[in-house]
């Protein structure tokens, strides 16, 4: 419905102790998926068997034995009900977090790929593994808006945990809104929407969805510390906002509570696509969001150093560019 009404790309993610579901509408066309055995609780050891230990580990910003984590994964499948004591903890299960979402979606790219019509036999490890093709449905440059639901992403501690839980599984690109369902009810108001579409909606806006705000990630790669990008944010009489550059390895959180209505401006530098072609000036207005505009260029895909300590490193500035944890300056 919301796809409907705003002309508009959207994907849905419901991640769950046991499940997690994936919506989406391109081009008004409307897919779901479920993925059984991928959530934080229940399913949790099944994340951990399917991501495999490195891709857990890579997000983790700080250093842990391997025997460790397992201990840690086993101990959430058969305590499903605990949350996160210290830090450590917290960043563990956001980690894993990641790779939960990012397994779901390929799942969901793979179905939705099936449904264009031609049929392929796969195996198990193949949904998980394929990549993403011209054929698929699920065309990530075009989405407009993703909505997180679930108790990792409603219920963090801070909600730019949550948008940038979903950046990073996803690897957005070009210009994407997030936010979050912040009262698990988007199951429900689809059910309502079929009785009466008006109502479902206005209850979505009004009490469920909180917007997070807008991030904005140039395709492909560039040469580390190379600059990247310019913008550029005015409000009302051409007001200047807020103006900088970003470089390549670099992302930006600018908070925009007051920014609504605002014009952002995006000058990309030389080779540098945002999605309209390389080189190609982006202008367009600016939603408000609790978290902010986060300008991410980091590079697709994102590419971890494989030495611990570098990573470890350059997760901790990542994080540290974000606020995301109270951790001292790197």
């Amino acid at each position: 419905s919301l796809a409907k009404r705003h002309g508009i790309n959207i994907v849905g993610v419901d991640i769950g102790g046991a499940t997690t579901d994936v919506f989406s509408v391109f081009d008004q066309v409307f897919n779901r998926t479920v993925s059984a055995n991928l959530g934080m609780s229940y399913s949790i050891s099944n994340v951990l068997a399917e991501a495999g230990l490195e891709n857990i580990l890579r997000w983790i910003p700080f250093g842990i034995p391997e025997a460790d984590l397992r201990n840690r994964v086993k101990n959430k499948m058969i305590r499903p009900t605990t949350i996160p004591q210290t830090l450590e903890e917290l960043q563990i299960e956001q980690a894993i977090a990641r790779e939960a979402l990012r397994l779901a979606m390929d799942h969901h790219k793979t179905l939705a790929t099936g449904l264009k019509g031609v049929q392929q036999e796969r195996s198990i490890s193949d949904v998980f593994q394929q990549q993403a093709s011209g054929t698929s449905l699920i065309n990530m440059q075009c989405l407009d808006l993703i909505v997180g639901s679930g108790g990792i992403l409603s219920h963090a501690p801070r909600r730019v945990h949550s948008m940038v839980m979903m950046i990073d599984a996803y690897e957005l690109v070009g210009i994407t809104e997030l936010a979050v369902d912040s009262i698990f009810m988007m199951p429900h108001l689809g059910v309502l929407s079929t009785v009466n579409e008006q109502a479902a909606t206005d209850v979505f806006f009004h009490d469920c969805l909180i917007p997070l705000g807008t991030c904005v990630a140039p395709l492909g790669q560039g040469k580390l510390h190379e600059a990247c990008l310019d913008f550029e944010v005015r409000g009302v009489a051409q007001r200047r906002l807020d103006v900088g550059s970003v470089k390549w390895g670099e992302i930006l959180l600018r908070p925009s509570a007051d920014w609504d209505g605002a014009r952002l401006t995006l000058t990309p530098a030389k080779g540098v696509d945002l999605g309209l072609g390389k080189g190609e000036r982006w202008e367009r207005e600016l939603s408000s969001g609790v978290v902010g505009l986060i300008i991410d260029c980091r590079g697709r895909p994102l590419d971890l150093p494989t030495d611990q300590t570098q990573r470890i490193d350059v997760l901790r500035r990542w994080n540290h560019s974000l606020a995301l944890y109270p951790n001292p300056a790197p």
